[in-house]
């Protein structure tokens, strides 16, 4: 079997009606690349990422060689290693986690996810995600909001199990993160993400020694092996922005006999959800992150149940779901729409401080360029983003904020 064309297909979903006043918040994430892989014996393999669309020469160079030849290839958008293995699993009759090593569990973990939002929009993303099977959720914390308000909002409505993988950007000091951690810690809280600076891996070490929530390290600097080795992190985020999928195979399965935990980060639509649930299967134990709940449109026709907060594997050959080549026109086809139908609307960033003040941004400022502060340090600030609505005190203070960068002023509305 040697593949006889790929096809690269960029296709721009709707988000989930949800997110209808928030183009702005949710801004990027709906781009998504389709990878179709035709073989010379007919089999059709298909990948789905999170990514712009790769050269056209990434697909050329695959041409008359076997897919299972890029099944561990590092150099692949992981959209195009999906549908190597969807191929190839096609081809044997077997299904995808078969040809990644040997299944120890029927069911993984699944974990909702969101941009960050204020405190009622946290709880309501709560709320929804409850009511869909997730018992995990992940989100950003984020320098315009108060994390521990988030917090508070999220414990009133979240069911008993429900639990929150916060990632902390990576991007503060021990000294920041610390009393904040503190104050987070609770049965409600499953990990933090990204804690510290990733070149302060002794901080790492430190401070894993230091608190009893575990820590997740995302992107590890050194490669991940050296990391594990100095007990930087209890866990790792691996496959998304972390070197590609045949090394996300190799670490994932040295951290396993480490004993340290794997969250398999891919993220698409229904059929990158299948890949992910095909590798995470191999490894006894980590949830998934797919951003399939985001999303009003997908290209596949089957849906994965989520029950009690868990997927099954598909058993299918190779990835197990079954894709609509309608859907995928039609969804390539909203790529062409004009630019005014896609554009984010014009607006302003409105920042809250606790003493009542408001700071007027372009769009969602660097607070901690701004204020100086670190992420998370700043207690009882909010933010929402304004957008054009076509009033004389839009126009004043998007006139300020033009002229000087940033403004503070009163609340004219």
């Amino acid at each position: 079997m040697r593949i006889s064309s790929v096809a690269i297909i960029p296709i721009r979903p709707r988000f989930a009606d949800r997110y209808e006043e928030a183009a702005v918040r949710m801004r990027a994430i709906d781009q998504r690349t389709v990878f179709r892989i035709t073989c010379d014996n007919g089999v059709v393999g298909y990948g789905d990422y999170r990514c712009a669309p790769p050269p056209s020469a990434v697909g050329e160079a695959m041409v008359g060689r076997s897919p299972a030849a890029f099944l561990r290839d590092e150099s692949l958008p992981l959209g195009l290693n999906a549908a190597c293995y969807d191929a190839v699993g096609k081809h044997l009759d077997v299904p995808a986690w078969q040809l990644m090593g040997s299944r120890q569990r029927q069911r993984v973990p699944v974990c909702a996810w969101t941009r960050p939002g204020d405190a009622e929009t946290m709880a309501s993303e709560i709320t929804r995600a409850a009511e869909e099977g997730y018992l995990l959720f992940k989100v950003h914390t984020s320098q315009h909001y108060d994390v521990l308000e988030q917090h508070r909002a999220i414990d009133d409505v979240a069911p008993d199990g429900f639990r929150m993988h916060y990632d902390f950007n990576h991007n503060r000091t021990a000294a920041a993160v610390l009393p904040i951690i503190e104050q987070l810690r609770s049965p409600r809280v499953a990990c933090i993400e990204d804690p510290l600076s990733l070149s302060d891996l002794e901080g790492w070490r430190q401070l894993r020694q230091r608190i009893d929530v575990p820590i997740l390290m995302h992107v590890p600097p050194l490669g991940g092996i050296q990391e594990m080795l100095l007990g930087c992190a209890d866990g790792y985020i691996i496959a998304e922005y972390c070197g590609g999928f045949g090394d996300a195979l190799i670490r994932a399965h040295a951290y396993a006999r480490a004993g340290l935990l794997n969250v398999f980060q891919l993220t698409g639509g229904m059929l990158t959800k299948a890949f992910a649930l095909h590798f995470a299967c191999t490894l006894p134990a980590g949830h998934t992150i797919n951003l399939v709940d985001q999303y009003a449109d997908d290209i596949t026709d089957d849906v994965i149940d989520i029950d009690s907060g868990t997927s099954p594997v598909p058993e299918g050959p190779g990835l197990g779901i079954a894709v609509d080549e309608h859907k995928i026109r039609e969804l390539a086809g909203r790529c062409d729409l004009v630019e005014s139908d896609l554009a984010v609307p014009r607006h302003l960033g409105r920042l809250r401080l606790a003493d009542g003040r408001i700071l007027y941004t372009p769009s969602i400022p660097d607070l901690r360029q701004l204020l100086g502060f670190e992420e998370g340090t700043v207690r009882g600030i909010d933010f929402d983003v304004w957008e054009d609505d076509g009033s004389a005190d839009f126009a004043e203070i998007d006139r300020h904020v033009t002229e000087n960068g940033y403004w503070f002023g009163g609340d004219l509305d």
